[in-house]
């Protein structure tokens, strides 16, 4: 089989500013039938591990810092001998799990990733958290926003390193740029598309969060 993309939904918490939440997390398999990219693979190792089953494993992404996207992140990079990447902006999210280390690699705007023949653009979209950063497969016509668009709007910036206003400039200048059936594959809940969200943006503003 060709390029495609799984998911594997995981369950356990998200800790910040002294709140701890249960949480589902989408994590995002990219790949064919010898190789995959991994985005966020939270919480659940092994059942990941199930879905990849003898594929190699080139890079685990991750889309943002919040401990619920990266707490598992190392044990990942360990089970499938791969190298761990992360927007440098989120740096002292990333501290809070693994004090003293740094990912292995920097995300930078724009960079791009290849895997089973498609290509992954990283564009960053600060707001959710400063080094927040969206994956656009073209190829596949789709975008793994990670916490930065949901279905129904905009990821949360109530917490700390977040503001809404960027946010809402980010997904107004980077993602409703895209092709209007760009499928956004989220971080958490169900898969939306980018026509389906943009005639909301004056709402969410008027809104305020």
């Amino acid at each position: 089989m060709g390029a495609r993309i799984e998911n594997v939904v995981t369950s356990g918490t998200f800790s910040l500013d002294g709140g701890t939440w249960d949480v589902d997390n989408n994590v995002w398999i990219v790949g064919d039938d010898a190789e995959v990219i991994l985005i966020d693979p939270a919480h659940d190792v092994e059942a990941i591990a199930d879905t990849v089953g003898e594929r190699t494993v080139t890079m685990i992404l991750l889309t943002h810092g919040h401990d619920d996207h990266i707490r598992y992140a190392r044990a990942a990079a360990e089970r499938f001998n791969a190298e761990i990447w992360l927007n440098p902006e989120d740096l002292m999210l990333w501290e809070m799990v693994y004090p003293g280390t740094r990912p292995d690699h920097e995300i930078t705007d724009g960079q791009t990733f290849e895997v089973a023949g498609i290509t992954l653009r990283a564009i960053h979209t600060p707001g959710h958290s400063p080094g927040s950063t969206c994956l656009y497969a073209e190829d596949l016509g789709t975008v793994f926003s990670g916490d930065t668009l949901f279905n129904g709007g905009p990821g949360a910036t109530g917490r700390s390193f977040s503001s809404f206003e960027t946010i809402i400039a980010s997904v107004r200048d980077h993602l409703f740029t895209l092709p209007s059936d760009t499928v956004v594959r989220t971080g958490h809940g169900d898969s939306t598309s980018i026509g389906a969200e943009a005639p909301h943006l004056d709402e969410w503003i008027q809104r305020g969060h």
